[in-house]
């Protein structure tokens, strides 16, 4: 996956097959169109030349939402019903199955109130890459910052990236982020 910042939005690029990819934007202008945004995307724009589009421009509003409860009595949700994870992080149908997995487990022993406790520890990671991913938004001197730290510091990039797909615990982190904040201040 390829990630760009724009002045306006956020674009993605990921190979989908051997000859086609995807190209998403994330914006907080909801009528912000593709053909507008690569305008922001110089690069892309230009990896995309000559591309021919195999598919409609298609789009949806992506948030953050963490419910109180995502059960009670004999209901039970999953997925985006039982709150959202921010498109950015491109966690949501993998956290919709691992939450349908404790949940049948849940249903296999008769008792729901496990499912509480295993949904809000599934979503605390997503929730957190995607909230951290969003505070670079509309801030160029931040992401510039960022991308210095990352590119003098290679292995706290790498353990980020290993904490968001899940390979590693927050734990982990304490001196990744204090390496992270003083590069912010200093660079």
């Amino acid at each position: 996956m390829e990630i760009y910042w724009g002045k306006h939005s956020q674009g993605y690029m990921t190979a989908v097959s051997g000859d086609e990819v995807c190209v998403a934007v994330a914006s907080r202008h909801p009528g912000l169109r593709l053909e507008r945004s690569l305008r922001d995307f110089s690069d892309l724009s230009e990896r995309l030349s000559g591309a021919v589009a195999t598919s409609a421009e298609r789009g949806a509003i992506t948030a953050n939402r963490q419910l109180k409860r995502v059960w009670r009595g004999n209901v039970a949700l999953v997925g985006d019903a039982s709150g959202t994870v921010d498109a950015i992080t491109g966690d949501g149908l993998g956290l919709s199955f691992s939450q349908a997995a404790v949940l049948a487990n849940c249903l296999s022993r008769g008792d729901l109130t496990g499912y509480q406790a295993a949904h809000r520890r599934l979503s605390f990671r997503p929730l957190w890459m995607a909230r951290l991913m969003l505070m670079l938004d509309g801030r160029p001197r931040i992401q510039r910052r960022t991308l210095q730290v990352f590119r003098k510091h290679p292995d706290v990039f790498r353990r980020l990236l290993a904490l968001h797909v899940g390979n590693l615990s927050p734990i982990h982190l304490a001196m990744d982020g204090l390496t992270l904040g003083w590069g912010l201040l200093t660079t």
